[in-house]
């Protein structure tokens, strides 16, 4: 379709059209007549506007922060960040860079809690086979639990000053090469090859979002579960990733919440169709019950639990 400077000057246009379509079949050049099918007789090629939409097309880069006990780590936790990275992805505006699986602290004083040493070290190991999820265990080394609203302000806090705003600059574990910088010890800091590259690119500030499950999102109804002013927090300032289970209605429940309702431009619903009922209550009764768990986490995961006879895992003797 071609796009007159002067609509009323049909003929003349036409003209313009055939000159247009010549010097296209002389070069013989099919990407050429593609282009003659968009252009606009009246503009150049290098406009404010055509650099403006380009800008616009950048994708929003994002972090994925998974909080929670991990008593144990199961596939699904990991499932969790496949699903939601490959919705991000499908919108066209958000690039997944980095996910952060984030264990409770002992401080939680939760019942059948294994120590934060156990579930950190088989959320490492259940991480191994991917490239783009870490363990973070700066939430894990704290003495009290930690509300939510704290430690995204520290991970979204942690992001910006890795780097400043028009040059790459690493704060932490300087001494490492460049493209893979890690602290092995509590602490756990890791800087992706994604991250570096992204971020020379020069393409803004990381967004930190909560990955999280229905349950979550419907425990912020919960009477003095929460402080509104941290809910209003996360969904404002963060944002939410929520994977929902196919038959659950997470709409209607953000259109009753008046918070949710008002920043629901922030929360990103997954529905997650293959379903999967796997729970880290199942699998710790299941190991309580001495049955089996392969297949359900890690066989990394399995190793740790029966060296360390966790769950109440009875080993027999050899």
């Amino acid at each position: 379709m071609l796009i007159y400077e002067d609509n009323s000057n049909f003929q003349q246009g036409t003209c313009i059209f055939h000159v247009f379509m010549e010097a296209a079949i002389l070069d013989n050049s099919r990407e050429r007549c593609k282009q003659l099918s968009i252009i606009d007789v009246g503009k150049s090629h290098d406009t404010p506007d055509e650099n403006y939409e380009l800008k616009m097309a950048t994708k929003t880069r994002v972090v994925l922060l998974a909080c929670g006990s991990f008593n144990p780590i199961t596939n699904m936790h990991l499932r969790m960040f496949e699903i939601a990275k490959d919705s991000l992805h499908k919108t066209g505006r958000f690039e997944v860079i980095e996910g952060i699986v984030s264990p409770v602290s002992d401080g939680y004083k939760k019942k059948d809690l294994e120590p934060a040493k156990h579930r950190c070290e088989m959320v490492r190991r259940s991480l191994k086979t991917s490239s783009w999820i870490r363990l973070d265990t700066w939430e894990s080394d704290q003495d009290t639990w930690t509300e939510t609203a704290r430690i995204l302000a520290h991970h979204k806090a942690q992001q910006d000053s890795i780097y400043n705003a028009n040059e790459l600059r690493p704060t932490r574990n300087s001494e490492l090469p460049a493209k893979k910088k890690r602290k092995t010890n509590a602490g756990t800091t890791h800087v992706s090859c994604n991250m570096l590259h992204n971020q020379a690119d020069g393409q803004g500030p990381v967004q930190v979002k909560l990955l999280c499950g229905g349950d979550l999102l419907e425990s912020f109804a919960v009477p003095g579960l929460w402080k509104p002013a941290d809910i209003e927090d996360i969904v404002r300032n963060y944002g939410l990733v929520c994977i929902t289970r196919e038959g659950s209605n997470p709409s209607r429940f953000i259109y009753e919440n008046d918070v949710l309702s008002k920043f629901q431009y922030n929360i990103h619903i997954v529905t997650e169709w293959i379903t999967n009922d796997i729970s880290a209550t199942k699998i710790r009764r299941a190991l309580r019950r001495q049955e089996s768990v392969k297949y359900l986490v890690q066989d990394a995961v399995i190793d740790y639990i029966m060296k360390n006879s966790l769950y109440g895992v009875e080993v027999a003797d050899k």
